[in-house]
């Protein structure tokens, strides 16, 4: 994929990759960490890991042998962004919903008079 924001939802498509952002918003952790909650072999948990790294949501240092895993969280702040822009679409629209609703309640109000 080309864009951020294409990469970003392609990674967020799967929920071990979003239980695992959700393990990092915590503080940084170790493949083996990581890994604990799944039922799933290192080397998959480790692709999962790949395609959040080429997806710029996480990073991956070096200190001897560790190599902790942290977030990066500008990707998910240009999708939250991106998803705003329909949420204000969606309020919009539940309102006019809400007023053509209380229209039709006042009607029958007055109807069974």
């Amino acid at each position: 994929m080309s864009d951020q924001l294409s990469s970003t939802f392609a990674a967020l498509a799967d929920p071990t990759r979003r239980a695992i952002l959700a393990r990092l918003a915590e503080g940084e952790a170790t493949v083996n960490e990581l890994a604990e909650p799944f039922e799933m072999s290192l080397p998959a948990i480790s692709k999962h890991l790949k395609v959040l790294e080429r997806a710029g949501l996480i990073s991956r240092g070096r200190n001897a042998q560790w190599r902790p895993c942290q977030l990066e969280a500008a990707p998910l702040a240009e999708a939250a962004d991106w998803v705003e822009k329909y949420r204000r679409f969606w309020d919009a629209s539940f309102d006019r919903l809400d007023t053509h609703l209380r229209s039709l309640q006042g009607k029958n109000i007055r109807g069974k008079d």
